[in-house]
């Protein structure tokens, strides 16, 4: 042991401090649980503050031979080493050897004082700069890197147990988030910083969502850091038609700092606050105010939270270990196939412009544009004005390239756009007619890869070539490539025929009229049930009993009311078949008819605004094939409106 005056000449290169020195605290995540230890507080006095110094503003100040004050790395440091260093016949325990790490092995003072406290094998541990592998997470000192964590790290049983879960059942998971994190951390871990989070409260995206934008839980949350909507909106992130900045891992992750530093102000405690992020600050405050303590793990023992929360610290603490000392925990480097860091151009639009027109514009693909801008929830930007431009992101690099070429568009190169909101009757085949437009590119503007029927007030985004008034388009133009694109990526058609106008109802249904089936030397007739139906009102028009109605389907009386919901289709077996059938609302019924033929419907029928062959020909009794064939149509596509239709044989 070196005398004591060396360790005092050692000391005299540092400033004295006016403070009274404090015995040094124990060292974070080293503590036994029990009910009277007190929680880990980050930036409090069992922990350096914010005033600790990254390695690179350390080693600039070194070089630049800069002395720093009394917040100095090295001072906070040399404050927690005097305790021991005091006394000269101590050896080194862990709180020196632990402030000894956090000098970084760079610092001349960190050498020198081992050389003081002469510790040649701490040293060459030091030097390797990787733990070597743990085999046994029961005897793992987490004091060991606590140091490279600016969040408190513990090692529960429910800790190790995830870590292993990791190790086991999760590992292709694992891999996958610990990939995709170096794309996210070099962009999201400054963002939270200057809103004066700990970096590393980055591995909450990690285990909300694997650090994916795309993610989208069972509870509607959406995003790199899972918001639901109400919460989303309260931290600034806009949701509408045409984006969903839940998506966007820049702006989300401006909306989590402010929620999290939300969170620990009411809480107090990080654990805490990331309790509150998973199910809510109201309950966890009044599990505070209850059991009498802020100590998360003596919290989660109790009842009251969701088992998902009492493992959501558990959980990142395990991967914030493992994603920084993956070798350490069994991974090694050939398991993760890293991608490369966010890095973008930034670019103004000032009108809603097709993104396969600016991937072109810019020598990118459209899949680089959606990867870099995740908010768009169209295959376009929002609508915007020079004085209000859209921001959207383009690779890094090309955005000269986009500015000089998109200047020099023609107008039938690009598209515009318009929103149609479905009404009642709407196919898509007629919203394109229209719009002079085409279903295909319809469906690849709104992310629909095929549609028969369309929702009823659905708005969609209908692309119109720009300087055009419709009709049939170029080969070369903005419409021709995006029907191309749509195709290549799978988008398909629905034959009109085979559309179902918007608002039919849906259900069982009857699909023509009444039909007629002669069954072991009886006729069945299939009826499909009408508004305001009845069995009594049924057996009328049959002229049958209602008690038999029932025994033919096989219905109780207590059964009976569902079976006449409309569209429901009841079996009856008449002595004589109705006269005439009838269709309202798409709701094949039946009458007496009356004398001769007369219920008989017209030949000719004149197309209305919103119908379609599949309605007339429901309408009718008759087949889209009929139609076709008896008015000479080879393309239903492009059915003017007014046009007279015959609709019985000739």
């Amino acid at each position: 042991m070196p005398p004591f005056s060396l360790l005092l000449l050692v000391l005299a290169s540092v400033p004295p401090s006016k403070d009274t020195v404090p015995l040094p605290p124990p060292p974070p995540g080293t503590r036994v649980l029990g009910a009277e230890d007190k929680p880990l507080r980050v930036g409090s006095a069992q922990e350096p503050g914010p005033e600790i110094q990254s390695a690179e503003e350390l080693l600039e100040d070194l070089a630049n031979e800069a002395a720093e004050s009394e917040e100095s790395t090295e001072l906070e440091e040399m404050r927690a080493l005097e305790g021991a260093t005091l006394d000269p016949g101590a050896r080194p325990n862990a709180e020196v050897l632990q402030s000894l790490r956090r000098l970084g092995l760079a610092n001349p003072l960190r050498q020198r004082m081992l050389d003081a406290l002469e510790e040649p094998t701490f040293r060459e541990d030091e030097e390797t700069g990787e733990l070597p592998l743990i085999t046994d997470l029961s005897n793992f000192d987490v004091a060991r890197v606590q140091p490279k964590y600016d969040i408190p790290v513990e090692m529960q049983p429910l800790v190790a147990q995830y870590i292993q879960f990791f190790q086991g059942p999760g590992r292709k998971w694992f891999r996958k988030w610990v990939s995709r994190s170096t794309r996210y951390l070099p962009v999201m871990q400054p963002i939270l910083e200057a809103q004066g989070l700990p970096r590393d409260t980055v591995y909450l995206a990690m285990i909300e969502s694997g650090f994916s934008p795309s993610a989208y839980s069972w509870a509607h949350a959406s995003g790199p850091w899972q918001f639901i909507s109400s919460t989303g909106r309260q931290y600034g992130l806009h949701q509408d038609f045409w984006v969903d900045e839940r998506r966007d891992p820049i702006k989300a992750t401006y909306a989590a700092a402010r929620y999290l530093k939300d969170l620990y102000a009411e809480l107090g405690h990080w654990y805490l606050a990331w309790a509150g992020y998973n199910t809510g600050s109201g309950r966890v405050r009044r599990l505070v105010e209850r059991h009498g303590t802020d100590d998360f793990w003596v919290i989660s023992a109790e009842k009251g939270l969701a088992l998902e929360t009492k493992h959501y610290v558990p959980k990142l603490i395990a991967a914030a270990l493992i994603a920084k000392h993956p070798s350490a925990f069994g991974f090694s480097e050939d398991e993760f196939v890293y991608e490369q860091p966010l890095a973008f151009d930034e670019v103004k639009i000032n009108d809603a412009t097709d993104l396969d027109v600016i991937a072109r514009a810019a020598g990118v693909s459209v899949v680089d544009i959606q990867e870099l801008n995740p908010e768009l929830r169209r295959w376009c930007t929002p609508p915007a004005s020079a004085k209000n431009p859209y921001v959207l992101r383009l690779p890094q690099g090309s955005a000269p390239r986009f500015a000089e070429n998109f200047a020099r568009l023609a107008p039938k190169e690009r598209l515009t756009f318009r929103i149609h909101r479905v009404k009642r009757g709407d196919t898509l085949s007629q919203i394109a007619l229209t719009y002079g437009t085409a279903p295909e590119a319809i469906l690849q503007m709104n992310q629909l890869k095929s549609v028969r029927t369309l929702r009823l007030n659905a708005e969609l985004v209908i692309p119109v070539p720009a300087g055009r008034g419709g009709g049939k388009t170029e080969g070369d133009s903005a419409l021709a490539r995006k029907v191309a694109q749509a195709r290549r990526s799978g988008v398909t058609v629905v034959r009109p025929e085979d559309e179902v106008p918007a608002g039919t109802p849906r259900g069982p249904v009857a699909t023509g009229p009444i039909k007629t089936e002669t069954l072991n030397g009886r006729k069945r007739i299939t009826y499909g049930v009408q508004s305001g139906d009845s069995l009594w009102a049924i057996a009328q028009r049959f002229q049958v009993n209602v008690e038999d109605i029932r025994k033919w389907n096989n219905l109780t009386v207590r059964a009976s009311k569902k079976a006449l919901k409309v569209g429901s289709v009841l079996y009856v077996w008449p002595d004589n078949a109705p006269k005439q059938v009838e269709e309202r609302a798409g709701t094949v019924i039946a009458q007496r008819a009356p004398a001769g033929n007369a219920g008989r419907p017209g030949s000719v029928h004149e197309l209305a605004a919103g119908e379609s062959l599949w309605g007339i020909a429901q309408r009718y009794g008759v087949s889209v094939d009929d139609i076709k064939r008896w008015n000479n149509i080879k393309d239903t596509s492009r059915l003017p409106i007014g046009m007279r239709l015959t609709v019985k044989a000739p």
